[in-house]
């Protein structure tokens, strides 16, 4: 008998296509479209910290000051449209206290089906998954909100964690992934590693590697088998 191919990798838009247009805006999102990607990921932050006000697609505070960013609800009706039929989300929460108002946004849109939820925030995975279980989840990693491995001064240090965290992270996440907690991994590409990615899918679990703008590294990935790649620029998937 012969064995059937794996499915290919997914190739996903990071904030739609950053590096072609301004990411978390629909022309970005309308470039990773057209630059043929399965998913787009793209972020939400509520307008204040405390997690209230209105919900912005927005990486960070910073970002969001510098332009006048989108509401979610603008973004989740550009995706409702039939230009996006076949196209998946990864809704990625930067914060915690919000889950309520995103979970009731995408289901007044027809979308909570076809999204992934991703956050590093433990807390708000346990939260969508007891009040929206039809919701697939994942569990972002490691929990970093600067690239250390790119500073000289913090790069050793960095490094250390790295190894650490190899070794340490996968059992933990292939628990949550056997317990229901998480169906995927959003992992940096610098964790991962064929063994890395062997408990994950032992576990039943899938992996998306972030943020990877590189055409040798999305081709090593590709070759790996892992579940989704997620790029900055969707042209360098071959």
């Amino acid at each position: 008998m012969s064995e059937v191919a794996p499915r290919a990798t997914r190739r996903i838009g990071h904030k739609g296509a950053d590096h072609i247009a301004p990411g978390n805006t629909l022309a970005s999102f309308d470039a990773g479209l057209a630059a043929g990607v399965d998913m787009i990921e793209f972020d939400v932050l509520p307008e204040r910290e405390d997690g209230t006000g209105r919900l912005l697609l927005a990486h960070d505070y910073h970002d969001a000051a510098r332009r006048t960013p989108l509401e979610l609800g603008a973004g989740l009706a550009h995706f409702a449209s039939k230009a996006y039929d076949g196209v998946d989300l990864d809704l990625d929460l930067k914060l915690s206290g919000y889950e309520e108002r995103v979970v009731a946004a995408l289901r007044a849109h027809g979308l909570a089906e076809r999204t992934l939820i991703s956050t590093m925030e433990i807390d708000s995975l346990h939260a969508i998954r007891a009040m929206a279980p039809e919701i697939r989840l994942g569990w972002s990693v490691p929990k970093v909100r600067r690239n250390y491995l790119a500073h000289p001064a913090t790069r050793p240090l960095a490094l250390a964690a790295l190894m650490y965290a190899r070794r340490a992270l996968p059992p933990r996440l292939a628990a949550a992934i056997r317990t229901g907690e998480i169906e995927a991994v959003m992992a940096h590409w610098s964790l991962v590693s064929p063994a890395f990615w062997a408990t994950i899918r032992e576990a039943g679990g899938e992996l998306y590697v972030w943020t990877v703008d590189d055409a040798g590294r999305i081709a090593e990935l590709e070759a790996l088998g892992v579940t989704g790649i997620i790029s900055n620029d969707p042209r360098l998937f071959g």
